[in-house]
């Protein structure tokens, strides 16, 4: 049976996404009957692309080095709804992004906002880092700390696109949370190609100065179209 395989380019990282399609069968091809997907799959569908356009956001944009940031509020200044900590965060972003400006840089960032289940509130977010930007954070967020550490680029982000996206439903120690990202970070389209022939995973052919990524190797079937697919991801040995 035919299949596409997409593939995403970044600086470190190739990812491969390949799956069975009909569409692009030979003439006869016998098509499989699609199941209606449960209100679960398809949460579990939207919490996947939300990790994905994030890792492709981090491995596109960002670097080690940039900031990973947490944004605290002090017992007495804890806001008392979503909305509420959005406003404040938005007003913290604008004053921020204009001292970039003010510098000659552009300013890109991720978040999620969460609120614990014992009602304490904080924000992860991530940052393009230049100079001064810990003093710039420090000035202009007034409603506790500022704690700031380095990203390191083991897995190429992996792990940290998993984290800043997640839910109370992939982590219990939250009531709520709100995953959002600036504008200015488009991403590209994967290149596409159709074959006629599916491969075993010992066809899987790694290029020079990559290797495979074994945690990231998956091969099953979609629980909705009920075709194969299997995806993966190719790290630089030697990063840019």
């Amino acid at each position: 049976m035919a299949y596409k395989k997409k593939t995403y380019r970044f600086e470190n990282a190739i990812e491969i996404e390949e799956y069975h399609t009909a569409k692009y069968g030979a003439p006869g091809q016998k098509r499989m009957s699609k199941k209606k997907a449960t209100p679960e799959q398809i949460e579990k569908r939207n919490q996947y692309n939300r990790e994905k356009r994030a890792r492709h956001k981090l491995r596109k944009y960002f670097k080690a080095g940039d900031y990973y940031t947490d944004l605290t509020f002090r017992k007495e200044a804890r806001p008392p709804d979503m909305n509420t900590t959005k406003a404040l965060f938005s007003k913290f972003i604008r004053k921020v992004r204009r001292e970039y400006q003010k510098r000659g840089y552009e300013f890109r960032w991720m978040r999620n906002i969460e609120v614990g289940t014992k009602g304490g509130w904080h924000i992860h977010i991530i940052i393009n880092r230049i100079p001064d930007t810990d003093i710039i954070l420090a000035k202009h967020w007034e409603h506790g700390k500022v704690i700031n550490e380095l990203l390191y680029a083991v897995g190429e982000f992996r792990k940290l696109a998993a984290y800043i996206t997640k839910t109370p439903k992939t982590d219990s120690r939250l009531k709520e949370s709100d995953y959002s990202s600036s504008k200015n970070m488009p991403l590209p389209e994967p290149e596409e190609k159709i074959y006629r022939r599916w491969k075993t995973w010992k066809d899987v052919k790694v290029p020079d100065g990559y290797y495979l990524d074994q945690d990231t190797y998956y091969e099953g079937e979609n629980p909705v179209t009920r075709y194969q697919y299997r995806m993966y991801t190719l790290l630089k040995v030697r990063r840019e």
